[in-house]
């Protein structure tokens, strides 16, 4: 049960928020959701794979863990690592949509029901006006899942009309006894992408769409820092 409301600096001048991170807020995934806008930073730590959500519709994804409910970046203290995913840095705002002039325009909302939010915390407006730095880092979060919302689409339209989607299936092992299979995923087909012609090559750059396309693929290789944070939790 959430309580969402427009966040207003008037009525919400005196509202509070107390960040954080952890299984009661919905970080204790083994998944999440990513957005075209912050390919460059997850692609750094995190495992991007691609797969189509409820309505088919096709949709990118850190992954975080192995297990149900497995977070092996979060512990105790919150993230771990260096950059935290949009959905989960937003705390408890989202964005909401105000038509004004005929026009939709975003806007934030805050779940007035969230735990974090009270009289105790972070202040989201500045005493005499303006936000507050929390309210800009939140502001943040949003303007990356807006806008990576918006890009979702035409990227993975440019991908596979370049035939660049290709599924992957991942057999990852922990040790001798402890195997992952993690099927009914995609990534980019680093043959094909080699093999791209000219033209092909020109138009995915100049839509910035081309590093993209090779930071999904290289940050395949976060799997094995995965698969060492797996170990170390377990030997702990």
């Amino acid at each position: 049960m959430t309580s969402t409301m427009i966040l207003d600096p008037i009525t919400h001048a005196a509202l509070r928020v107390a960040p954080g991170n952890g299984a009661a807020f919905g970080d204790a995934v083994n998944q999440t959701l990513i957005f075209p806008t912050e390919i460059d930073a997850i692609q750094r730590e995190y495992p991007i794979l691609i797969q189509r959500d409820g309505q088919g519709a096709w949709q990118l994804t850190a992954l975080l863990g192995f297990d149900r409910d497995e977070n092996l970046f979060l512990d105790a203290g919150g993230w771990t690592a260096r950059y935290v995913p949009a959905v989960h840095r937003r705390g408890p705002f989202l964005i909401g949509m105000q038509q004004r002039d005929g026009e939709d325009h975003p806007v934030i909302h805050v779940d007035l029901d969230d735990p974090r939010v009270g009289a105790a915390g972070e202040a989201l407006f500045l005493p005499h006006g303006g936000n507050a730095p929390y309210l800009d880092h939140v502001a943040d979060a949003l303007r990356t899942i807006h806008e990576g919302h918006g890009l979702s689409a035409p990227m993975f339209t440019a991908f596979e009309q370049a035939g660049l989607l290709a599924p992957i299936a991942l057999d990852i092992a922990i040790d001798d006894a402890q195997r992952y299979d993690i099927a009914g995923r995609f990534t980019i087909d680093a043959d094909r992408l080699e093999a791209l012609d000219g033209p092909t090559l020109q138009a995915l750059h100049q839509a910035g769409l081309l590093q993209l396309a090779y930071a999904i693929r290289s940050s395949l290789a976060n799997i094995e820092d995965l698969i060492v944070r797996k170990r170390t939790r377990q030997a702990a």
